[in-house]
């Protein structure tokens, strides 16, 4: 269904192809996942299959692509668009529309569909996709995960030949991630649809695919074949895999089903092993366990390593009875919440919930209609943002938002300008995020990660007392989030307060010391991580999942035991 023949794809000016030599052929009616490191040409692979390479996006392409037998050289994404549907990494960019069922219905009214054949597809892909709540809301007023949902739904209706889909549950919760790779596998298994699709988060999706393909380094030649197979030598897996490698098992498993049916031996050897000592706090102090008062004051001391009384470690920000209307809706209310310095809190629950509204009213962007919020003294929507900014840093879900320069470079200059920070301060930090990010390429020309890891380093460039990010994982591989996680802890030992709203559960497992759960606009649960997460199935880490009822979270925690252990 699709076939590369020795393509390779340079932009511009650039020393090196994007990507090189790649050989491949993706059957039809089959789930092709294809992964690698952040910046390895993933995105260009998938804008080749659509045509937007090169007739969009610039770039000399050399080779052959061709789809159901169309060569992408000589026909344009629109004469394609009945045959390939794409979803970008994106949703904003996807939108033509203004409400979600009018989104749903443009691409047929471009092929010309007939209205009755338009209004059957249009519910039958609300119901799929658990939009029909949403169907006559603006989607300036969704949230992430909705947009990403109603993108999705809006390639579907067309009935594509081939689904091309670029991180597609990289902004949803955990059960609505499901949601989509359900439909996906319906897709290719009742309809013979071909679906190629890149996701960084592979603990949700690798043991849905039929062929898997690497692309192992920038201009290297993929290498395809079955998941097992490609995940043992890949340098980017889930952590599944990881433990699996980790315990010596064969074949690899590729799910929790399969990897607790190879864990009972695992679990005898760290049965008595406890699996972590305390956390610390900036000062060193040992944390205290125990579950964590649901108002926040008394559960913060615990979660955040502070000993005695919860005034023992200054507030780096307070939430009292918050609520926060926007437009008719209440997108938050009797919100209760103290963050302290040092310590780092995972803002979790389903797409929706609030979480960004609650990040972006600690910004300012809100004004509350209930309730009082105070960031390092000051009220946010009354604080001057010059002034607000010695107190907090937001690193939003569109990493674009906060790049304005022509490179990175002039990025990285701006950022040390306004910071006050010694020059080459922001550059330092992208290159321990991404080392291999350009200075003279335009942010614009950025893969969603390296994007992501540039605004990251102009907000932390000012070291904020807090910072708050959003979605701080999208479009990192595991070793440029093994990294980020490194940065924030440094930040959290010196005493930075961090909130980060995320969908990420093995983020939470690995770097937050406490967890808040939002429902409805409401916190449903507030408390230590382990306690918080292994209680409940969808936040639960892969690793929890597996080696259950035991306590622990993540590989790093079982490697170290097991290399404890005599």
């Amino acid at each position: 269904m699709i076939r590369f023949e020795q393509v390779s794809v340079t932009y511009g000016d650039a020393a090196a192809p994007a990507v090189q030599d790649v050989d491949l052929t993706v059957p039809e009616g089959e789930l092709c996942l294809l992964v690698g490191p952040s910046g390895v040409g993933k995105s260009t692979v998938l804008n080749a299959v659509c045509g937007l390479v090169p007739h969009f996006t610039g770039g000399t392409l050399r080779g052959r692509v061709t789809v159901d037998g169309l060569d992408t050289r000589t026909h344009k994404p629109r004469e394609l668009a009945d045959v390939v549907g794409t979803v970008g990494q994106d949703p904003l960019a996807h939108f033509v529309t203004d409400t979600v069922e009018d989104e749903l219905a443009y691409g047929m009214e471009s092929l010309g569909l007939a209205p009755e054949v338009m209004r059957r597809r249009v519910e039958e892909t609300l119901d799929l996709l658990g939009l029909a709540e949403l169907r006559d809301r603006a989607i300036g007023t969704l949230s992430g995960g909705q947009m990403q949902r109603v993108a999705i739904g809006s390639v579907l209706t067309t009935h594509p030949k081939v689904l091309v889909l670029d991180e597609p549950t990289s902004a949803l919760d955990p059960a609505a991630a499901e949601e989509v790779l359900s439909v996906l596998q319906r897709l290719v298994h009742d309809l013979g649809t071909t679906v190629l699709l890149a996701e960084h988060r592979l603990e949700r999706v690798v043991q849905y695919a039929d062929q898997v393909i690497l692309l192992p380094s920038p201009g290297a030649p993929p290498v395809m074949g079955a998941p097992a197979d490609i995940m043992a030598v890949s340098p980017v897996h889930p952590p599944v895999v990881a433990l699996g490698r980790l315990a010596h098992w064969s074949p690899l498993p590729l799910s929790v089903r399969d990897a607790r049916r190879k864990a009972a031996p695992l679990r005898e050897r760290l049965a008595d092993v406890p699996p972590q000592g305390p956390r610390r706090n900036a000062g060193g102090t040992p944390a205290t366990s125990g579950a964590a008062d649901a108002s926040g004051a008394a559960g913060v001391s615990r979660a955040a390593g502070v000993s005695g009384a919860a005034g023992s470690s200054r507030a780096a920000a307070e939430v009292s009875g918050l609520g926060v209307r926007r437009g008719r809706t209440e997108a938050l209310h009797g919100v209760d919440l103290t963050v302290r310095g040092g310590e780092t809190i995972a803002l979790m629950g389903r797409n929706g919930a609030g979480k960004s509204t609650l990040l972006t009213t600690l910004v300012g962007m809100h004004e509350p209609s209930s309730g009082t919020v105070r960031v390092g003294g000051t009220v946010p929507h009354r604080t001057s943002p010059r002034t607000l900014l010695r107190h907090v840093g937001l690193v939003p879900q569109e990493p674009r938002d906060l790049l304005y320069a022509d490179t990175v470079a002039a990025e990285c200059i701006a950022a040390d300008q306004d910071a006050g920070a010694p020059a080459g301060s922001c550059r330092e930090l992208i290159a321990r995020l991404l080392p291999d990010v350009p200075e003279s390429v335009h942010p614009r020309d950025l893969s969603e990660g390296q994007r992501l890891a540039l605004a990251l380093a102009v907000v932390l460039t000012a070291r904020p007392p807090l910072l708050l990010l959003d979605e701080p994982t999208r479009g990192l591989d595991y070793a440029a989030k093994a990294r980020l996680i490194e940065v924030l802890r440094t930040l959290a030992d010196e005493g930075h307060a961090i909130v980060l709203a995320t969908h990420d559960v093995e983020l939470a497992a690995e770097l937050a010391h406490r967890v808040v759960i939002l429902a409805d606009g409401e916190i449903v649960a507030d408390g230590p991580t382990d306690e918080v997460v292994v209680s409940s199935p969808s936040f639960a880490p892969q690793v929890a999942k597996v080696l259950a009822p035991l306590p622990w979270l993540t590989v790093p925690q079982v490697a170290r035991a097991l290399e404890a252990r005599p």
